[in-house]
């Protein structure tokens, strides 16, 4: 196979990643500098950072309902991270996407780099829907603002589907296909919201259902 999924199957990164790695000068096969376009298989010795790569014997990717209060990074820096929520073995699954620590919901995690490439790049446009509840009721003209003509951010302009989930006016489903960080809490926070809870039910195909907060399973 080609060595960049190589790498990929083996990190978790993306292919476009292990080919930056390879560029640097980072990875090695049998011993001498690899270069771009390179097969290898498993009798080759591939190291990046000079640290053996092995391709998993099966990819795994689990879905968690991420608590509020839980950073999605191994390195809390004094707060709880998402992976205290999962046992040892599930340790080097890397998130696809992410949450701020104040959000809540689906979270997937995973090994398989081609998958988590498919859901994040831009071009993909897969969906996602989230549960938000506002400070207080969102008025007609700004609904149309940020369903219609967007809101300006300072990344560019913001633009999302809003569903009433009941008549309040300050419980919407927000469903968006972009990425961009904080992306929903930015673009009511600049028409003078606050966002009091965030939780992702959707993310492409996957669904959280009823799994409970806290838990994960294997998708």
């Amino acid at each position: 196979m080609r060595l960049n999924r190589f790498i990929s199957l083996a990190t978790g990164i993306s292919r476009r990643q292990a080919d930056r790695e390879i560029e640097f000068r980072r990875v090695s096969v049998d011993g001498h500098p690899a270069e771009n376009g390179q097969q290898v298989d498993n009798s080759n010795l591939v190291t990046l950072n000079d640290k053996p790569l092995t391709i998993p014997q099966e990819l795994t990717t689990i879905m968690l309902n991420k608590p509020v209060g839980y950073v999605v990074s191994r390195n809390g820096q004094g707060s709880q991270t998402v992976y205290e929520l999962l046992p040892e073995k599930y340790s080097s699954l890397k998130p696809v996407g992410r949450l701020d620590k104040y959000s809540s919901g689906l979270l997937l995690l995973t090994d398989d780099g081609q998958l988590s490439q498919l859901l994040t790049h831009p071009g993909n446009k897969k969906t996602k829907i989230y549960e938000l509840t506002l400070d207080h009721q969102i008025s007609e003209q700004d609904r149309r603002t940020i369903t219609t003509l967007g809101v300006k951010l300072d990344d560019g302009l913001s633009k999302l589907k809003l569903n009433n989930i009941d008549q309040s006016g300050r419980e919407l489903q927000v469903i968006m296909s972009e990425g961009r960080n904080r992306q929903i809490r930015r673009t009511f926070s600049t028409l003078g919201y606050d966002t009091l809870k965030l939780h992702r039910t959707d993310f492409g195909d996957y669904k959280l259902g009823d799994l409970r907060s806290g838990s994960f399973e294997r998708v």
